[in-house]
């Protein structure tokens, strides 16, 4: 089944707001977040918890994406970090009730940061100096929604390719690292 991130969800801008010392919840940014989307902590409670705050609180499985610069990426809310609000440079999509049965979050964060649908998202961007995507473009986006199994499978191809390109640079490291040690114990 092929539809629209339109059709499967909800999606409203992240707020603009002034982070302060002591907060009850926490601003999320995208500089809390790699390149790739992986969530860099920690983080600590730098807004008040107020009428304002209160009805922008983030909600389990909630996908964030940054649309604006040129670091597009797409990342999921995990309630175990605590209240939080995303900030502006972010839009939130949240899945529709009659779709949370048939859709994984982490699914629909692996389909949009795929290459094919970061480069038609990139391609509808608006502005040079600060690229946006707006969220008319977010909305189109067709995305193919296969079964909750299919889904399962496909996000533990990619957890088991990531944890291969992990070990690789690892392995890199180490070989560079020896490497650089015989080099040095040659000219001593």
């Amino acid at each position: 089944m092929q539809t629209t991130l339109n059709d499967i969800s909800t999606i409203q801008t992240g707020i603009y707001a002034q982070t302060t010392l002591n907060g009850e919840i926490t601003y999320l940014q995208a500089k809390h977040f790699s390149e790739k989307g992986q969530f860099i902590g920690p983080i600590h409670p730098d807004l008040p918890l107020n009428s304002q705050t209160e009805k922008h609180l983030l909600k389990h499985g909630d996908v964030l994406f940054s649309a604006k610069s040129s670091k597009n990426f797409a990342t999921w809310y995990e309630s175990k970090n605590g209240l939080a609000v995303a900030s502006s440079t972010f839009f939130v999509i949240r899945i529709k009730d009659n779709f949370k049965e048939k859709i994984i979050p982490e699914y629909i964060v692996w389909f949009i940061n795929h290459p094919d649908s970061n480069n038609w998202l990139k391609k509808k961007a608006i502005g040079s100096a600060m690229p946006s995507i707006s969220k008319a473009a977010l909305q189109e986006l067709k995305i193919s929604l296969p079964d909750i199994k299919t889904q399962k499978s496909i996000l533990e191809i990619k957890r088991l390719r990531d944890l291969e390109i992990n070990l690789n640079e690892q392995i890199q490291m180490l070989r560079d690292q020896q490497i650089q040690q015989q080099i040095i114990n040659s000219i001593k």
